[in-house]
């Protein structure tokens, strides 16, 4: 099909992308019966990999009882059973659930959620938000002011609150000085952080949002130790609220459940999606605590938010089902073992390698990052697109990755981000890295390096 025969708008408007007419587990299968490894779920999405004859049957049953009934009007048994699943033993403080169709939904939730919290809590003057450079929170217009990836912002910068400010990411590689330690750089950060809020004015910020482990936008980056603790500190000192972003490294990306449970903390309000419902039906969640909505039942009484598709039935069946295949068949421990094995492969395979600066990641949720030169970091010259090169050099060898530009700063640097199913075995994950590394020094060879 060429792409004047598409109707559809795609993601390039200059190539139609291959059709995909099936799946099966690990793989994706080409109308011209070719199958390709998914070793990175989509975008992390589909944790349990391709028609999961469990999810299957599930959202059959439901579809046959009940597809669609209005929240503002009903709720649905999937729904509640679904929360239940989710915060019934109210995590972290966690209590409650508010399902809508995808991460940029959870996280326009989550900032109005907090910005109402405080309005009823008889602080209106809470209007600031702070973020952090080099984040990505998703892209409708809220959730894009709340990103800092300059790239994704720029065209749209006109549009952009002004509520949101940027402070440096948690990024070892690239922000931590040579001659600091963890502890000094981590003691630096949350310096940055504590004199932003008394930039702002303390009391006007309502909350801190960043991704627990970033995804897309830098790779897979994982915070120093103490780091989270010390942002939630500060966040305590000054009554705001802590969001943390785990669209994509959530539901057990990285070992656990949430991925703030490695770090020693938890969030007050969290953006979920992605891994919730497998990639089997449009679905993600915010989670709050109890406390914040307690505030808010005591006042107006309602959320002043919705959409037409919160708590969909049927996606929440499909979400369920598969937060129960995880509980069930212990898929983290999996995640966790297989999560070692990416690391000691990524590391045979790229430690030396001259081009690969750094691995990084946790779980079954982890990258690469490609540089010209080792000693300095320097980056590729964007205008390579190196990374599109990768990404289609290795669709060519049967594998499906997630490679992305402006690593660094929105427009310089390249990764690939890997995030197999958790049903995934040793064995594939063995071809996923061979498969890479091939695609990479193939894409390196051909511009000389």
């Amino acid at each position: 099909m060429s792409v004047r025969d598409s109707r559809l708008l795609h993601r390039s408007l200059r190539e139609t992308p291959p059709i995909a007419t099936g799946g099966e587990g690990i793989w994706l299968i080409g109308e011209d019966g070719r199958r390709v490894l998914d070793a990175s779920g989509g975008a992390a999405v589909s944790c349990l990999g391709h028609q999961h004859p469990r999810v299957l049957e599930a959202m059959t049953k439901q579809a046959g009882k009940l597809a669609y009934a209005h929240s503002a009007f009903f709720s649905s048994e999937p729904a509640e059973a679904l929360a239940d699943h989710l915060v019934g033993h109210q995590p972290g403080g966690l209590a409650y659930a508010y399902f809508v169709s995808g991460g940029s939904e959870a996280i326009e939730a989550s900032i109005k959620l907090a910005r109402q919290y405080f309005i009823e809590k008889g602080e209106p003057q809470r209007r600031r938000f702070i973020a952090r450079r080099q984040s990505y929170h998703g892209n409708t217009l809220g959730a894009l002011s709340a990103g800092g990836n300059a790239w994704r912002r720029e065209p749209y910068a006109p549009l952009l609150s002004d509520a949101f400010s940027h402070v440096t990411p948690a990024f070892a590689y690239h922000e931590k000085r040579d001659d600091e330690a963890e502890a000094d750089f981590v003691a630096r950060l949350a310096a940055e952080l504590d004199a932003e809020f008394q930039h702002l004015g303390p009391d006007t910020v309502a909350a801190f949002l960043a991704e627990s482990v970033v995804g897309a936008t830098a790779g897979c980056v994982t915070a120093p130790e103490g780091y989270f603790r010390a942002v939630r500190a500060i966040c305590d000192r000054y009554g705001a609220l802590l969001i943390l972003d785990e669209v994509m490294c959530g539901m057990g990306r990285t070992g656990t459940t949430h991925a703030w449970e490695q770090e020693g903390i938890a969030p007050d309000i969290q953006a979920i999606a992605k891994g919730l419902g497998g990639g089997y039906q449009p679905i993600g969640a915010m989670l709050a605590s109890g406390r914040i909505i307690e505030v808010i039942r005591a006042g107006s009484g309602a959320f002043q938010h919705g959409h037409t598709y919160l708590a969909h039935p049927l996606a929440c069946a499909a979400a369920l089902e598969v937060q129960r295949v995880v509980t069930e068949e212990k898929l983290l421990d999996n995640v966790r073992e297989l999560g070692r094995h990416l690391e000691r492969r990524l590391t045979e395979r790229f430690g030396n390698h001259r081009h690969v600066g750094d691995i990084r990641g946790r779980g079954l949720f982890q990258a690469i990052e490609l540089v010209e030169d080792r000693a300095t970091r320097r980056p590729f010259d964007p205008a390579l697109k190196l990374n599109q090169k990768i990404k289609a050099a290795a669709l060519a060898g049967g594998l499906a990755c997630y490679p992305m530009g402006g690593t660094v700063d929105g427009r310089n640097g390249d990764h690939v981000l890997l995030a197999p199913p958790f049903i995934a075995t040793a064995d594939d994950i063995d071809m996923i890295v061979d498969r890479l590394g091939a695609a990479v020094d193939r894409v390196l060879k051909s511009i000389g390096h």
